[in-house]
C-alpha cells in the first residue's frame, strides 16, 4: 500500500522521468550533464547515487564497493536502507524531472520500479548522443586504465570515498542564449575513479552454477514444471537464458509461466548478483501427470 501511496504521489506532482542507457563505459556518466541541461533535468540517479546540482543528496556510490556484484546490488537500490534513505530525499527535493542511468533499459525500468517513480517517459540510447569513436575511446578507457566516471566534482567524492579518486575533468559549456548573459560558460566538473571491485577484476557465475539455480528456482516456484535443458549465454547487457520444460496435462500455464520468468529473474540477480536480460521458456511437450 505504501508503495502504491508513494507511486501516486510523484504521480500527481507531475514527475517526468528519463533514462540513459548503454553499455557499461560507454561514457553515460561524462554525458549525465549534458543530457540534464538539455532537458531541463533536476536530479540525476546514476551508481545508486541521487544528484542534484552537481551535489550527492542522498545514496551511496557502487564505485565504492570491493566486489563488482556488491557493485551491481548497490546500482539497483537493493538494500532497504539504501533505497530507503534515497526515497526520502525524493519527497523531501522539489524537483519535475530525474534522469536515470543504466546499463539497460530493464536495468532503469528496475531501479524505477523499486524508487516507485512514475513509468520512464523518455529512454535515451548513448549512442543517440555520443559518436562511434567517443565510445570506443571510453570502452578502452574502461578496460585498459579502470576508469569510472561519477558525475560531481571531486570535493563531493573525496569526503566519503578518497581512496578511489583518481582525477577530475572540467567541462566547459558556452550559454546557448549569449544575447541574455553574453560571455558566460558554464562548467560542469565530473570526477575520474579506480573502484576497489575494477582493481581486483570481475566475478562470473559458472554455466554450471548457473543451472543449478535456475534448477532450484523452479522446484521452489512450482514442482509441477520440469525443466528438460537450460541454456545460457551473457553479452553486455547481462545473461539470456532458454528453459526448454515439460508442463503436465491440465496445468493451467495464463499467468503462471510469466510469474515464474519473474520470480527467476529476480532471484538470480538478488541472490546471484548478476544481470538477467532475458529468459526465454520453451514448452517442449505435455503429458498426463501419471506419466511424469
Amino acid at each position: 500500500m505504501k508503495r502504491i501511496f508513494n507511486h501516486i504521489q510523484f504521480l500527481l506532482k507531475g514527475i517526468k522521468v528519463f533514462a540513459l542507457v548503454g553499455r557499461s563505459g560507454t561514457g553515460k556518466s561524462f554525458r549525465a550533464k549534458l543530457v540534464a541541461q538539455k532537458y531541463g533535468i533536476e536530479l540525476i540517479i546514476d551508481d545508486g547515487l541521487l544528484i542534484h546540482d552537481q551535489k550527492i543528496i542522498a545514496g551511496k556510490s557502487a564505485k565504492k564497493e570491493k566486489a563488482y556484484l556488491g557493485a551491481i546490488k548497490t546500482a539497483l537500490f537493493d538494500d532497504h536502507e539504501h533505497r530507503a534513505e534515497v526515497l526520502s530525499a525524493l519527497h523531501e527535493t522539489r524537483f519535475k524531472r530525474i534522469l536515470l542511468i543504466g546499463t539497460s533499459e530493464r536495468m532503469v525500468a528496475r531501479i524505477c520500479k523499486r524508487l516507485r517513480l512514475p513509468s520512464i517517459s523518455k529512454m535515451i540510447k548513448i549512442e543517440d548522443i555520443a559518436t562511434t569513436d567517443e565510445i570506443e575511446t571510453a570502452i578502452r578507457s574502461r578496460k585498459i586504465e579502470g576508469k569510472h566516471i561519477i558525475p560531481v566534482p571531486s570535493v563531493e567524492i573525496a569526503r566519503n570515498y578518497s581512496h578511489i579518486v583518481y582525477d577530475s575533468v572540467k567541462i566547459f559549456l558556452k550559454n546557448k542564449l549569449p544575447f541574455l548573459t553574453p560571455k558566460k560558460q558554464q562548467v560542469f566538473e565530473k570526477t575520474v575513479v579506480r573502484p576497489e571491485f575494477s582493481k581486483r577484476g570481475r566475478v562470473a557465475i559458472s554455466k554450471a552454477a548457473l543451472t543449478q539455480m535456475v534448477l532450484h528456482c523452479a522446484e521452489e516456484y512450482d514442482a509441477t514444471i520440469t525443466l528438460k535443458k537450460v541454456h545460457a549465454r551473457i553479452d553486455s547487457h547481462g545473461y539470456i537464458l532458454t528453459m526448454h520444460i515439460h508442463v503436465p496435462y491440465g496445468v493451467q500455464l495464463s499467468g503462471n509461466l510469466h510469474g515464474f520468468q519473474e520470480y527467476l529473474i529476480d532471484n538470480l540477480e538478488r541472490y546471484a548478483g548478476i544481470m538477467i536480460q532475458k529468459v526465454n521458456v520453451i514448452i517442449e511437450d505435455f503429458s498426463s501427470r501419471g506419466n511424469r
